[in-house]
């Protein structure tokens, strides 16, 4: 099959039609996905209807699903998050620009978000492509920051008293675990395509490791800024049968929490490195 494809912005994301996300699907069409997926490092497909059996399948066909070390998932389904938030929450899980799970020693590969209940207004997800934004870095800069790690932990969002803690609809464990750190290079190398990324993001990342403090925050800092400059970013915009799948190799995202008042309730899995 030949994929039919619209980018959604110049940077990052494309949406993918005329393909049902089911057990037709056949392994040349998984394998024009992953190379779409690569690309393209976000993917949109409209109007599936999914049951929760069918998104774990279509999920393993990219690798095995992840769970998540502070967040429940279904009774007996570890790996499927019902991600909701109800009418009267202040805070929304995923809020913030983040790369997911970059606390971890192997962080995901990717996730598979699918809608099921959307509010009338607002509820995006807005997409940053971290290797846009390595791309457009100076010669110099680039040179400076190849080679230097950075510490990452979830001890902001998990710890006890973390940020996850103020979300009622999430049940979240929160955990001295959290405090946890781990390093990873501040630029990535795709392992599938060799792509360079910048791979730190302020919900997880603490410091670059061999600067003084003021030094990593500064730098940082500008790093924050700069990955999420409007023009490499795209913004999906859901509907229930919505499906969404990233590339956390190479992009941020921030689940939007504008739309006060109303419910949204979203279904995830994730799949490891």
């Amino acid at each position: 099959m030949t994929l039919q494809l619209t980018p959604l912005s110049g940077a990052v994301g494309a949406e993918v039609h005329g393909v049902t996300l089911d057990d037709t699907l056949s392994d040349e069409a998984v394998r024009e996905l992953r190379a779409a997926f690569v690309a393209h490092q976000v993917l949109v497909f409209r109007d599936q209807d999914w049951t929760v059996e069918q998104q774990m399948a279509f999920g393993r066909r990219f690798g095995e699903l992840d769970t998540h070390p502070f967040v429940d998932g279904q009774p007996g389904r570890p790996e499927v998050l019902d991600i909701v938030t109800e009418p009267d929450d202040v805070v929304n899980f995923g809020g913030g620009w983040h790369t997911d799970v970059t606390f971890l020693e192997r962080p995901d590969l990717g996730s598979i978000l699918y809608a099921i209940e959307v509010p009338p207004y607002g509820g995006d997800t807005l997409f940053a492509s971290m290797r846009a934004a390595w791309d457009a870095l100076s010669p110099t800069m680039q040179g400076m920051l190849d080679g230097l790690t950075a510490t990452h932990s979830a001890a902001k969002q998990y710890a006890p008293g973390g940020q996850s803690t103020y979300s009622k609809a999430m049940s979240t464990k929160n955990s001295d675990a959290a405090t946890a750190e781990v390093r990873h290079p501040v630029v990535a190398t795709h392992p599938e395509d060799g792509a360079r990324s910048i791979y730190v993001n302020p919900a997880f990342t603490s410091r670059i490791n061999g600067l003084r403090r003021n030094e990593s925050d500064a730098l940082l800092s500008m790093l924050y800024d700069h990955c999420t400059k409007a023009h490499f970013t795209c913004r999906v915009r859901w509907q229930p049968g919505t499906v969404t799948m990233w590339d956390n190799r190479s992009v941020q995202h921030w689940a939007l929490h504008d739309y006060a008042g109303h419910r949204r309730h979203m279904r995830r899995i994730t799949i490891a490195s």
